[in-house]
């Protein structure tokens, strides 16, 4: 008798043990080959210039929509030709087939990444080198890669608001992954405002109120743990930070002229802002506005986060025009091929700041407190995903 009661019990046990299903790992393993292929391509150019299509940095990026197509392909077809009946329940119909909403985000953005690549490859032959990172090729990549990146981490919280509690706090793991590496992706489309030399201009503090607030208070709130906007930030810091320190580790050298600037080693992303520091902010302010109206909420999350964004963000931009950030830790050393000594950069200088700095900065208050009432929005209705 004892033994009738025992074995039950163990086995009970071994099959609620939380897993993830293999295509929640192939996202996130395309999410971040594209991360890194997207950052290396970057530093491709910065060090070497483009020289042909296929390389290594471009087959990272295309890898992701290629993962992106099986898996999603996967969880669409089987589906709705009979197989896999639990997903098949948690799955939506569209065009005739059924699989999850994520899948479909995940199949579209696929497309949209590979159609990008004969797209790129024509646009240099057509017009030469680029030296803009918003070249519509590029765009259609970017929102191809974003729309992947939404997929999956849909796939993720459809998982998770099925689940148990231990099974939850597992994949919201990946989740806040996820979110961090689109908080890279954001960071990326608006590089060419974010430069340190920018960063005593209002164009600068409008593109982070755009782009930062919504990532870090719908992950949160669609999270629900409690310092899940830091670990976004922390994670999204971590990886550009990695990238400072690794990259400049391996040699290249420029293919293009002209050159002003002797490299002899990849050139790596400039430091990231700090995105952790109103993250902090906003985990600490969530708990104590709980209880408030989704108005007031957006109110008070994008007035914290402008305020304390501003506040360090501005003196350790001046920080990184000094000597003591000058060496491999911030990066302040590194400057591409096309960087002469001449330059701001080179002579750590601040870009002037727009004539009506006072009334954009007012403009970038109000686009934080803006987007920080989407990113609430948007989080309730993440939290409300099953399918």
């Amino acid at each position: 008798m004892a033994d009738s009661i025992v074995l039950p019990r163990a086995h009970s046990r071994a099959i609620s043990l939380p897993t993830i299903p293999w295509y929640l790992w192939a996202s996130v393993i395309g999410v971040t080959s594209a991360m890194i292929g997207g950052q290396w391509d970057i530093s491709w150019h910065r060090s070497i210039g483009r020289d042909t299509f296929w390389t290594p940095p471009h087959i990272a990026i295309y890898l992701c929509g290629i993962i992106a197509g099986i898996s999603s392909a996967y969880l669409i077809l089987a589906p709705t030709f009979g197989k896999l009946p639990e997903v098949r329940r948690a799955s939506v119909r569209m065009w005739g087939f059924y699989g999850p909403l994520g899948a479909f985000v995940m199949a579209w953005g696929g497309v949209a990444m590979l159609a990008s690549a004969p797209f790129d490859d024509w646009w240099h032959s057509a017009y030469g080198l680029d030296v803009k990172i918003l070249s519509p090729p590029h765009v259609v990549l970017a929102v191809g890669v974003i729309a992947i990146q939404i997929g999956s981490r849909m796939l993720v919280l459809g998982h998770m608001n099925r689940s148990s509690v231990e099974e939850r706090l597992r994949l919201d793991w990946l989740f806040l992954y996820l979110s961090a590496i689109i908080l890279v992706t954001t960071q990326v489309v608006i590089m060419e405002l974010n430069q340190r030399v920018e960063q005593h201009t209002a164009a600068f503090y409008i593109a982070v109120a755009i782009t930062a607030p919504p990532v870090l208070i719908e992950s949160a709130w669609t999270s629900q743990r409690r310092w899940a906007a830091t670990i976004v930030a922390g994670i999204f810091t971590l990886c550009i930070a990695s990238l400072i320190w690794i990259l400049p580790l391996f040699p290249a050298q420029p293919k293009l002229g002209p050159v002003y600037n002797p490299v002899t080693q990849f050139i790596p992303p400039a430091f990231p802002v700090l995105l952790i520091v109103p993250a902090f902010a906003l985990d600490l302010l969530r708990p104590r506005i709980a209880k408030w109206n989704v108005v007031m909420q957006a109110l008070a999350c994008g007035a914290v986060f402008f305020g304390t964004f501003v506040a360090v963000q501005w003196p350790f931009s001046d920080f990184l025009m000094t000597p003591a950030a000058a060496n491999g830790f911030f990066g302040t050393i590194y400057r591409d091929y096309a960087t002469g000594a001449n330059s701001l950069e080179a002579r750590n200088l601040f870009l002037p700041a727009e004539r009506n700095f006072p009334a954009l900065m007012w403009i970038a208050f109000g686009t934080g407190l803006a987007t920080s009432g989407f990113g609430l929005a948007w989080g309730r209705y993440m939290q409300k995903v099953k399918r």
